[in-house]
């Protein structure tokens, strides 16, 4: 609950727009859905933020001159302030839906969707708060602080989604939840490792 001051309204969260400029069919609720992922994370974390752009594929002039050619499609681009133009996101729908692929690879993807998504945009609202918001942060040090931001907040999001849905495959996985999580933290390290020596 904020703290009101004697004389001054309190301050509304701004709600973020989001603008759906996508050509083909998106699965239903999309929208709702994205309010419902950001709504998860805090409102000051999003101070600052516009709109989400939903466009079907990303083409901006800045990856053109980049060093190194991204493979494949980028999902999602965060637009700093700029000017008078406050910061926006812009999520690619074709990168997380693959509407191009194959019948697998597309059933595949929309299966995936949701929590797809929800990285996304956890990654992009990191991004934000950490570039703008946390200025403590040195530059050096910023991919891993994002990159951290974003997979606890995704975790506590799955988490919370396996408690709400409460299907069978939930209460049949979450004793070995533990021993996953060790074994990936494991893979993680030799991977690490490997890619040291080569």
């Amino acid at each position: 609950m904020a703290i009101q001051t004697a004389g001054q309204k309190p301050v509304k969260a701004a709600k973020i727009r989001i603008e759906n400029q996508a050509t083909f069919a998106l699965p239903k609720d999309t929208e709702e859905q994205i309010g419902k992922i950001l709504d998860f994370l805090p409102s000051e974390h999003q101070r600052g933020l516009e709109k989400i752009k939903l466009v079907d594929f990303i083409n901006d002039p800045r990856l053109k001159n980049l060093d190194k050619p991204i493979k494949g499609d980028l999902p999602g681009l965060y637009h700093p302030r700029n000017g008078n133009q406050n910061a926006f996101f812009e999520i690619s729908m074709g990168a997380l839906l693959q509407p191009t692929e194959g019948f697998a690879k597309k059933m595949m993807a929309k299966s995936a969707f949701k929590g797809n998504l929800a990285g996304m945009l956890f990654s992009l609202v990191g991004q934000h708060y950490y570039l703008t918001l946390r200025h403590s942060v040195k530059k050096q040090s910023l991919e891993p602080q994002i990159r951290q931001y974003a997979e606890k907040n995704l975790k506590q999001w799955s988490s919370e989604q396996q408690e709400q849905n409460n299907n069978f495959r939930t209460r049949l996985f979450k004793p070995f939840r533990p021993h996953i999580e060790r074994m990936a933290k494991w893979l993680n390290k030799k991977a690490l490792e490997s890619q040291k020596k080569s």
